[in-house]
């Protein structure tokens, strides 16, 4: 029986991490966690998602969970959510194989040893591209949202890994979408967890 893994998946904003992750779902016939994570957290804070969402309005942006993953509210509202996301994302890697997408998966499984971080980046000219074909943006907010979505990532991770300086000196894999595309990308990603992490 194959032994239960992990697959976190981090990204810059355009670089299509979320539908790689996804395709890598399907390839894998393992779950893909991202709201999923959102959800359980409201349910176990008994926090309901619309409250977080009614919190989220003071930001107008197609995009704000991406630019504020854990909400914006009261003082130490969002260390509470990043601690109970924390154990949510540990409890899920327990129970079953899975992928992660986002919330400093990589560092809160740091000490987890079948998991496999992958970094999703791409150039910007190419994650411009996706913004507007992909995402149906406008190059304007494309540009905007761009530096706004990366630049709260990298505060994110700044807030809660200990140490942190790159995305890319903490994970195991990283990955220039733009030159596979994303079933490409997916599909290598794959054969990495089929080769390392299914033969455990």
């Amino acid at each position: 029986m194959t032994e239960k893994y992990v697959v976190t998946i981090s990204r810059q904003f355009g670089s299509l991490g979320r539908p790689i992750a996804r395709k890598l779902s399907e390839i894998l016939g393992i779950d893909y966690l991202d709201r999923d994570i959102v959800e359980e957290t409201a349910k176990r804070m008994d926090l309901p998602v619309s409250k977080i969402n009614q919190e989220e309005e003071a930001v107008k942006s197609r995009f704000l969970g991406m630019v504020y993953p854990l909400g914006i509210g009261r003082p130490g509202l969002k260390d509470e959510i990043f601690n109970v996301q924390k154990n949510i994302i540990r409890d899920y890697a327990k129970k079953d194989s899975c992928i992660i997408v986002g919330r400093c998966a990589e560092y809160v499984l740091a000490d987890y040893s079948n998991v496999l971080k992958v970094y999703i980046y791409a150039p910007y000219e190419a994650r411009l591209k996706n913004c507007v074909e992909s995402l149906g943006l406008e190059e304007k907010e494309a540009r905007e949202m761009m530096q706004e979505v990366d630049s709260a990532r990298e505060n994110y991770h700044k807030l809660y890994v200990a140490g942190y300086k790159s995305p890319f000196d903490y994970h195991d894999l990283c990955i220039d979408s733009s030159k596979f595309g994303v079933e490409g990308t997916a599909e290598l990603i794959a054969e990495i967890v089929r080769r390392k992490m299914c033969s455990k």
